[in-house]
């Protein structure tokens, strides 16, 4: 049984896999999540997501984007520390996350992708992050010290134990439904029930415990935990 692990819970799978750590530009991550969920995993940075890297000292495998957001003296930065990257047009026609995640997946072979600095900012941006993400055939988790996504496909399931209990946990269907969802140790259980895309009502619910289970036996469910508002 694989662990992962973030500073506020430890979700446990089957995969076993290296962890990359995708920094992107969204809302900045505190340094000290970072640094924490940093540790022990190559680091690919996005854009914007070498800021982050250069304020913290930390030295990314590898660099990717059309910088048309990052911080000139951090580009720069990175191109003193011989840091490889790869610069694309600002028109282009996918997202810098996208690219991540394709070359990503080219470099390194099979992972497990962990991607911070991908909350806030725009909608749309978090929006095309979500459903790319959910699309891909790997594990990847969404997360900073506010909030965390993963995504259950059909046939499986998760135990998640809590260091820091959240202040809602939503399951939110990514296909327009899934079906034989099931929770241990949520306020609100659900047991075989049928959650569907255009009525979204599993969110906001409540642990009772440091420890829950959930499954679900067909679609793809995103889970989400929110910690700090």
């Amino acid at each position: 049984m694989i662990v992962m692990k973030f500073p506020q819970c430890e979700i446990f799978d089957s995969t076993a896999a290296q962890e990359i750590l995708f920094v992107t530009g969204g809302r900045v991550p505190s340094r000290e999540f970072f640094l924490k969920v940093s540790s022990g995993r190559k680091i690919f940075c996005v854009d914007k997501g070498i800021e982050l890297c250069r304020a913290c000292e930390l030295i990314p495998h590898f660099l990717i984007g059309d910088f048309d957001s990052a911080d000139n003296f951090a580009v720069e930065w990175a191109r003193m520390k011989n840091i490889p990257a790869e610069k694309y047009p600002a028109d282009k026609d996918f997202t810098d996350t996208q690219l991540a995640l394709n070359r990503a997946a080219e470099i390194f072979g099979e992972h497990v992708a962990i991607l911070t600095g991908c909350f806030g900012g725009r909608f749309d941006h978090l929006y095309s992050t979500i459903f790319t993400c959910a699309a891909l055939d790997k594990k990847i988790f969404l997360a900073d010290e506010r909030e965390i996504i993963f995504y259950l496909r059909g046939g499986e399931s998760v135990d998640v134990k809590f260091f820091k209990k959240p202040l809602a946990v939503s399951l939110l269907p990514i296909t327009s439904t899934c079906e034989g969802v099931t929770t241990k140790n949520l306020h609100w259980e659900l047991d075989g029930a049928t959650l569907t895309q255009n009525f979204p009502n599993a969110t906001s619910n409540r642990i009772d415990d440091d420890k829950i289970f959930l499954n679900v036996e067909h679609g793809t469910l995103a889970v989400y935990f929110c910690f700090d508002e």
